[in-house]
């Protein structure tokens, strides 16, 4: 399993790369084919909706080859994608890329988080995840800065090829090494079916979400939606809010951007022992509270040393939301966890992609107060989602207990 986890960490961190890559190197891209925003941010539109297709596509792939056959592909895709943008192509060819490398680290980050939350002991899934969620955090950190010192020193091309190396060795990684027990879980689809006819055992039926499951399923996909979408919110115009309200200059307002990914993922480090220890949806709502709270403080804030310090607690509070939440919808939907993670992280990727640009058209329209009540808002709906995620969660719970407590003498 430390094998297991040590790969699905260098996995994180290439994903948390390659996430961010498009947004840390747009201002040299426009430069360089001479483009405005409108059209440049079709790179970023591309590339979000190859990472849909990936996720989405991920669990009929994995039930047809097996999960190290799709990672392989997918790292295989990233890889390609990475050492195409490398020779800088043509504008329309920078595009046609774009959804080749959104498919190959949507599909990764999907089957890793599955994998790792099926195989990982019971009482360690929420530890285990959220450790994969610190690499994440540190390649969403390392990315921007990296790329910064390399525009600066006139050579961020050298992007690209970096990203295309760490892409293909852990291509390899996926290829060759062995994971032990694991294997059979996550080999190939002739090994998984040795394993099982060695063990006199039939093919496993495919399990389908069922009526029961529907209510705590659309509450999770809307917590989901509404929490990426927030964070999105929040961290791309974190600079912005900084700026317009208190004069900050620029340098000091993107020093407060690099605070935030930093404290959540020192948070990161802590979130799944600690949700571990406490239940996840008492960690759940208790993160949703103290986000309200937050950001109910940051809208009324209008001081530079007060917005970085709602800020820094903002980044320890949602730091181990995301993998919590995906630990904690695969505990109540059993038996189902590469669709459950699917459609979550797809859910997350749409409220990342369409609540950013709500709140960019109420920062034109209205000003940095509107949209930080709207990030507020968003807040107030994630902590009434959970809610209603827990409640659903209970009522699954009992209502599997109610055939036991029928038929017992």
């Amino acid at each position: 399993m430390r094998k297991l986890i040590a790969v699905g960490s260098l996995s994180y961190l290439l994903i948390g790369l390659a996430m961010v890559l498009t947004g840390a190197l747009l201002e040299p891209i426009i430069a360089y084919y001479d483009l405005d925003y409108k059209i440049g941010s079709l790179w970023i539109s591309d590339q979000f909706v190859g990472y849909l297709i990936g996720v989405l596509a991920a669990p009929m792939l994995t039930a047809r080859i097996g999960k190290r056959s799709t990672l392989v592909i997918a790292f295989a895709s990233l890889t390609v994608a990475q050492a195409a943008y490398s020779m800088l192509p043509p504008w329309g060819l920078m595009l046609v890329i774009a959804p080749l490398a959104g498919l190959g680290f949507g599909m990764a980050e999907a089957i890793v988080g599955a994998t790792i939350i099926e195989l990982a002991e019971e009482k360690k899934k929420a530890s285990s995840m959220a450790f994969l969620e610190v690499f994440f955090g540190v390649g969403a950190l390392i990315m921007p800065l990296g790329a910064a010192y390399l525009i600066h020193l006139g050579y961020w091309q050298l992007t690209f090829p970096l990203l295309t190396a760490i892409s293909g060795v852990t291509m390899l990684l996926w290829l060759t090494v062995s994971f032990g027990k694991a294997d059979d879980q996550i080999g190939w689809p002739s090994r998984s079916a040795e394993a099982r006819a060695a063990e006199g055992k039939a093919p496993v039926a495919k399990a389908k979400y069922n009526r029961s499951m529907m209510p705590f399923l659309i509450f999770g996909i809307l917590f989901f939606l509404i929490y990426v979408g927030l964070e999105m919110s929040f961290s791309n115009y974190l600079a912005s809010f900084l700026m317009q309200r208190t004069g900050a200059e620029e340098t000091n307002a993107a020093s407060v951007l690099s605070l935030f990914w930093l404290f959540m993922v020192i948070g990161r480090l802590f979130a799944g022992r600690l949700a571990d220890r406490v239940s996840y949806p008492v960690y759940l709502t208790a993160a949703c509270i103290g986000t309200v709270v937050v950001f109910s403080a940051s809208a009324v804030t209008m001081s530079f040393n007060g917005l970085m310090i709602w800020t820094c607690i903002g980044g320890l509070i949602m730091s181990g939301m995301f993998a919590v939440g995906l630990v904690y919808a695969n505990s109540r939907i059993e038996g189902l966890t590469e669709r459950t993670t699917s459609l979550m992280v797809a859910a997350g990727g749409i409220g990342g992609a369409v609540f950013p640009r709500i709140a960019g058209w109420l920062m034109d329209s209205y000003g940095t107060t509107a949209t930080m009540w709207l990030i507020t808002g968003l807040a107030a709906l994630m902590l009434l989602s959970m809610a209603m995620m827990a409640v659903a969660g209970k009522r699954r719970i009992n209502s599997e207990k109610e055939p036991e407590a029928v038929t017992s003498p």
